[in-house]
């Protein structure tokens, strides 16, 4: 019998995993608070949180009345989406300073029957962390003695409010299986599991190579159709217009392709080698960014070294390019291949060199106003070298040869 009332909720549940924000919380319509509550808690903090904040009001304060033990959403509803305080669960071992280990022992009981149970946490009269006593610790100890004389004191914690990027480079070095969070003045409002924070940064990272085209976070494999129509689309039209801004450049010297046909081969060249080399700067701008990298580096420093990598990288494959276009040009007996060869070489190097400053630049300048840095960058990277790359070439080809 219990089987057959446990199956339609675990699947239940992945369902709901599995779809975005908006499509879970209608699928939810209808669903008893107690039965939503715990689902939710058997999903991960973060997303169960995001769930919760899109909910009615009425409805979430429904669902959080009804959570199970051990699990306070109240807290985490009060920290942005991205923090650390989102994370949050209650603990299930906190003890005044001056427990004996045999009272902490007996009141855990009964804990360790439904939570799981890794550290206690000690604090004083005004609920500030003093000190962490691990589980294990209390069968060796002896039972007359406090916890205060067993305990670590000033233990390390992680602070509500801190993003998550943050919160991950410090406790890379660490490896605790949990970690207190308390505010500035030492008041602990709950714990965070390691596994919990790993899990949500590795789906951080795997969503930034979907917005960087364009494809929504919240988009999931089995978010229904029209709504994951309304997600890209939107980003589709843009792209739209940008592309038509590629093709009106080369419509420009419509004339200077006619007359030299053989500049049409070699478009598809720059362009591509261009907004390659643009997508690699663009990648490890991205990932310092993630990372943190950036504040501790110059940012003027890291463009100018995107910059001349992309002139010296763009005169590499410029000249190879060149010399195929001087040999093209030369065998069907042109007069102007050694000028359409240096041309070639020149507008290689100028547009390889402006999309490494591109893919470095856009993150930043979509930061700047505030945007995500990865949302779909590549889309005006792309335009961009695309503009640039043909522009100069043809231009120069109508300039000096023309």
């Amino acid at each position: 019998m219990s089987n057959s009332n446990t199956a339609p909720g675990q699947d239940l549940a992945k369902r709901i995993a599995a779809l975005d924000t908006d499509s879970a919380i209608k699928r939810l319509q209808g669903v008893p608070a107690p039965e939503v509550a715990r689902l939710l808690a058997s999903l991960p903090p973060a997303r169960a949180n995001d769930l919760l904040a899109a909910m009615p009001m009425g409805e979430r304060t429904a669902v959080m009345a009804a959570a199970p033990v051990g699990t306070d959403w109240a807290d985490s509803q009060r920290y942005p989406e991205g923090s650390v305080g989102r994370l949050i669960e209650d603990p299930p071992a906190v003890f005044p300073a001056g427990t004996a280990v045999s009272a902490a022992i007996d009141a855990l009981r009964e804990v360790v029957k439904q939570r799981l149970v890794t550290y206690l946490w000690v604090v004083d009269g005004s609920q500030r962390l003093v000190g962490v006593v691990a589980f294990r610790d209390l069968l060796y100890a002896d039972r007359d003695r406090p916890l205060d004389e067993i305990m670590i004191r000033s233990p390390f914690c992680l602070r509500p409010g801190m993003d998550l990027v943050d919160a991950m480079r410090e406790v890379v070095t660490r490896h605790y299986p949990v970690y207190p969070v308390c505010e500035d003045d030492g008041h602990l409002v709950g714990q965070v599991r390691g596994q919990v924070l790993f899990e949500q940064q590795a789906f951080e990272i795997s969503a930034q190579a979907g917005s960087m085209v364009g494809v929504e976070k919240e988009e999931r494999l089995a978010t229904p159709l029209w709504r994951a129509f309304k997600f890209r689309n939107p980003w589709l039209l843009i792209n739209l217009l940008t592309v038509f801004v590629a093709a009106a450049v080369v419509g420009y010297f419509e004339d200077t392709i006619n007359r030299v046909v053989v500049l049409a081969v070699f478009l598809p060249v720059l362009g591509g080698q261009a907004g390659n080399l643009g997508c690699q700067s663009l990648a490890v701008m991205l990932r310092g960014m993630t990372l943190g990298e950036l504040k501790s580096t110059r940012i003027a420093g890291i463009i100018a070294k995107e910059g001349v990598l992309g002139l010296v990288n763009g005169a590499v494959t410029g000249a190879i390019a060149g010399a195929a276009m001087y040999w093209v040009v030369a065998r069907d007996g042109g007069g102007d291949a050694l000028a359409l060869g240096l041309i070639t070489l020149a507008a290689m190097a100028f547009s390889c060199m402006i999309a490494g400053l591109a893919g470095s630049t856009i993150p930043l300048a979509l930061k700047r106003l505030g945007a995500d840095p990865a949302t779909a960058s590549s889309i005006f990277l792309t335009t961009l070298t695309d503009v640039v790359s043909m522009g100069a070439f043809l231009g120069l080809v109508t300039w000096l040869v023309l």
